[in-house]
């Protein structure tokens, strides 16, 4: 009874409109009005999911990201990539999924990736003949790179969410083998799509380009150096390097590239703080959730259900990806790692799954519903800023979404992609 008002409730308020973490809080709400426990334990429990320390890193890895952005940093990206990729037939394309990981090098945001290389390479694709909807199928699954490529704020989450001490540091190193596995399936897509369509090939601008380019954007990758080389080399913690991301990026974008002025820092800033808010907002309420799901047991009963269909790990890995798959089409990526991690991972681990190969898994698969309706925010944000109808969208993104789900099937079934640069560290 207490687990139907849980989930009908959480259902129905997300139906008619309801912001994801009130629709959370308020089923949160419902069954422990059921239950007879009293409604302060809803707001305690809220408080508790937000008040733990390596959440401290995500509004610094936000301001860090968006500084990145309004201090020119993609841009240089950008030019790094169209030298490197741009010859190949529909070049723009692959530049696009070139860009976005180098950017998810120093950002680890699939908004913010979508944001900076939609408002940079869309207009740009389109001027060279490209189509709106390729343009943005591209930009917005490119995206995805960034929640594999360090530092990604979401595996801070799911750090936090595991209960066990996982450490930040391995997932990051973790999830760089995958990240480059998935930029390359796109941009093989992304070629084949050209071809067949038709689009233009570019031209290579020369090794003095290609150099020249390079050199204007290391300072902005040297972030991404110091944020990986200061956590593996104990200098400071993944949390202390978020702080640290941020001094740099002030750094760079005020007194080397000479881009980032009173105005646009505030900007950042401002953005930032509403960034924040919504995310820590969504955590408190969906461990809210997640104390309720525990008090009915749902966990246990789950792993019972899984176990009870097949003792196969090969069946179980994929039961739970197609799980995974159905929830984040409808719910966002944030509430979906603090609710379900505490669900899924003992499941795996009881069939010998690492806990770190666990969370890249489940940053792709969660990021696959990032760019898929009918709630995928990266989505909506790629086709706004592309100004194409999502309708129009999703009717041609299919090839791609074929790409991120082969990335995600070679990432689940081999455990070494995953956990051999930590096994170098430890």
């Amino acid at each position: 009874m207490e687990l139907t008002v849980l989930v009908l409730t959480l259902l129905v308020l997300l139906a008619i409109g309801t912001p994801v973490a009130f629709a959370l809080l308020g089923a949160s709400m419902a069954a422990f009005i059921v239950m007879d426990i009293p409604l302060v334990v809803v707001f305690q429990r809220v408080a508790a999911g937000m008040s733990v320390f390596t959440l401290m890193a995500i509004p610094f890895f936000i301001f860090a990201g968006d500084l990145m952005y309004r201090s020119g940093i993609a841009e240089r990206l950008v030019r790094v990539a169209e030298a490197m990729f741009g010859r190949a037939r529909g070049g723009l394309g692959q530049v696009t999924v070139g860009a976005s990981t180098l950017f998810g090098a120093v950002s680890g945001s699939a908004i913010a990736s979508a944001s900076a290389m939609g408002s940079t390479m869309m207009p740009l694709m389109k001027e060279k003949g490209y189509s709106g909807d390729y343009a943005v199928n591209v930009t917005v699954t490119a995206a995805i790179v960034g929640l594999l490529i360090p530092p990604s704020h979401n595996m801070i989450i799911y750090a936090a969410a595991t209960g066990t001490g996982v450490s930040i540091g391995d997932l990051f190193l973790a999830g760089i083998i995958p990240g480059v596995l998935t930029a390359a399936l796109l941009m093989f897509v992304a070629w084949i799509v050209a071809v067949k369509r038709g689009f233009p090939k570019g031209s290579f601008p020369g090794w003095a380009a290609f150099v020249r380019a390079f050199a204007l954007a290391v300072p902005g990758l040297m972030a991404a150096v110091i944020i990986m080389g200061g956590i593996l080399s104990g200098v400071f913690t993944a949390t202390e390097s978020s702080a640290i991301a941020v001094i740099y990026t002030i750094l760079v974008g005020a007194f080397v590239y000479r881009s980032l002025g009173w105005s646009k820092f505030v900007e950042a800033a401002i953005q930032s703080v509403k960034i924040t808010a919504m995310v820590l907002l969504i955590i408190g309420s969906a461990t809210a959730f997640g104390y309720a799901l525990a008090i009915l047991e749902t966990p246990t009963q789950l792993a019972n259900l899984i176990t009870t269909l097949t003792d196969n790990p090969i069946l179980i890995l994929l039961i739970i990806n197609i799980m995974l798959l159905l929830l984040g089409t409808f719910m966002d990526m944030s509430p979906l790692i603090v609710i379900t991690t505490p669900i899924l991972l003992p499941v795996v681990q009881k069939i010998g799954m690492d806990p770190v190969h666990f969370g890249i898994v489940m940053m792709l698969n969660l990021g696959i519903g990032l760019v898929t309706p009918p709630v995928g925010s990266v989505l909506f944000v790629g086709s706004a800023v592309g100004k194409i109808p999502v309708e129009q969208t999703v009717k041609t993104i299919w090839p791609f979404y074929s790409a991120l789900v082969v990335a995600l099937l070679v990432i689940t079934y081999v455990p070494g992609l995953s956990l051999w640069l930590p096994s170098l560290f430890n």
